[in-house]
């Protein structure tokens, strides 16, 4: 009988929002393994932003929800810890500050920073030649099996669902 125990897998956190006029904006967070297939799944309720809400936090308002209000919770509700957080809006950067795991941005192949893996954009944080390398050796196992643009239309999509329901 072995006493080892197995390692847990590797994992890659995807990070978005959907806006719904009707319900607010819905934070979806998937956690999935090297091959794409889903390991857990995060929702938020939908967050209403008040008139007041707007006028106070003025321009930073975008960066507040996404980075704390919505990222943040949604990474600590995960049980997996992922290698790296990625995500396809700029403003859920703002998660950084809240979290210890690194954070990247996804975008298109014409998108004018980051380095290019398979048919995505990757930037992380920017002027950090180490980080990038660290961070291209990370993602080269799911970039080989997925489109790293790919997993948040599946956030999107399981989101609208949820709403139909």
């Amino acid at each position: 009988m072995s006493t080892e125990h197995a390692s847990p897998p590797s994992a890659y956190g995807f990070l978005t929002t959907v806006e719904s006029p009707t319900h607010g904006l819905f934070g979806g967070y998937l956690l999935v393994d090297p091959a794409g297939r889903p390991l857990e799944f995060h929702c938020t309720a939908p967050v209403k932003v008040s008139r007041a809400q707007q006028i106070l936090y003025g321009a930073t308002l975008p960066g507040h929800l996404h980075g704390r209000q919505i990222g943040a919770t949604l990474i600590a509700e995960g049980s997996v810890t992922p290698l790296v957080v990625l995500t396809d809006i700029e403003s859920m950067l703002a998660v950084r500050p809240h979290t210890q795991l690194p954070v990247a941005l996804v975008s298109g192949p014409d998108a004018g920073t980051g380095f290019e893996l398979g048919a995505a954009r990757v930037t992380g944080p920017v002027g950090d030649a180490a980080a990038e390398t660290t961070l291209r050796e990370t993602l080269a196992p799911l970039a080989a099996a997925v489109d790293l643009r790919e997993p948040f239309g599946r956030i999107r999509a399981a989101i609208e669902e949820a709403q139909k329901h």
